[in-house]
């Protein structure tokens, strides 16, 4: 359950500061919204095992009409993916620069009148739902909604804590299960500095103890911290040569999600995801990145030898 996007991609050697003009050398469209590229990055994986649902809203004009079309194509459940005659499509500008790097800039139109309906529907696909995977695209009252709705059903919550907010919204952390934030959005939570190893436990166990029960901390080609009750250790990421991040984050949310939902147990979990993430920032796009489980597999064995 989340956003729905339009990307607007730019690649550039840099991208352009504060009243300066700067030359790109490509420009591209591409279906995105961290909720769509989620629900795509889980589908790629699960194939025909286990069904995705998407739950969302897009307008009712072009870029809305491609990005369901996109999540159709890529396997995903597009029954509750609501078109809005009154809004826009919600778009992201994202700058990738000549290391990769991204930056990014969204206007979520449709995103932001996800409301009642989309709690209704979340009920309805929660009763035969394993994984919850949420993130902060959507009206924050919708989200807490529907994580409170799954946690009294037993199905796992993920919560993936972006975009970067000063602080999480009163009930966040109580209503999940796993929190996923990147490093800058753990900084936010925890308001100190993540440069290490030693104060990525700290501010993983800092933010475990404000009451969530496991946090996995992303630290981009570092790999994922982890706390919990039985792990506080450090899963590396495979090496590889990155072009572009934009969705790797999305990529380890779908892929941790999958394997839960396929009844992995936690560390393999987030192998599995720092292996998908780790894939599709080799690849160009958000959704069009998304690596199939045996392409994962075989980074992971490739790596393990």
């Amino acid at each position: 359950m989340g956003g729905l996007n339009m990307d607007l991609m730019v690649e550039t050697p840099r991208p352009a500061g504060p009243g300066e003009t700067r030359e790109g050398t490509r420009f591209y469209t591409t279906p995105g919204g961290k909720g769509g590229n989620q629900a795509v990055a889980a589908a790629r994986l699960l194939g025909e095992r286990v069904s995705v649902t998407m739950i969302g809203r897009v307008g009712a004009d072009a870029y809305g009409t491609e990005v369901v079309a996109s999540l159709g194509h890529a396997g995903v459940d597009t029954e509750f993916v609501r078109q809005d005659p009154s809004s826009r499509t919600g778009v992201a500008v994202i700058m990738i620069d000549g290391e990769g790097e991204s930056y990014v800039n969204a206007v979520y139109g449709a995103n932001a009148t996800c409301g009642d309906e989309q709690v209704r529907d979340v009920n309805e696909v929660l009763e035969d739902a394993a994984v919850l995977l949420v993130q902060q695209e959507i009206p924050s009252g919708v989200v807490l909604e529907a994580m409170r709705s799954a946690r009294t059903k037993r199905v796992k919550v993920i919560l993936d804590p972006a975009p970067t907010r000063p602080s999480l919204p009163t009930g966040f952390i109580e209503a999940c299960d796993i929190l996923t934030p990147n490093q800058h959005e753990a900084e936010d939570v925890c308001g100190f500095p993540i440069r290490d190893k030693a104060s990525a436990r700290q501010a993983a166990r800092w933010i475990r103890d404000q009451g969530v029960a496991t946090v996995i901390l992303t630290l981009g080609d570092a790999g994922a911290w982890v706390e919990s009750d039985r792990i506080s250790e450090l899963v590396p990421a495979p090496d590889v040569r990155a072009t572009a991040t934009v969705g790797a984050g999305d990529a380890f949310n779908g892929a941790l999600a999958t394997a839960l939902a396929l009844e992995q147990d936690l560390l393999q979990a987030v192998r599995l995801g720092a292996a998908a993430g780790a894939l599709c920032s080799t690849r160009e796009g958000a959704q069009a990145a998304m690596p199939t489980l045996a392409e994962v597999e075989a980074l992971i064995a490739s790596t393990s030898e």
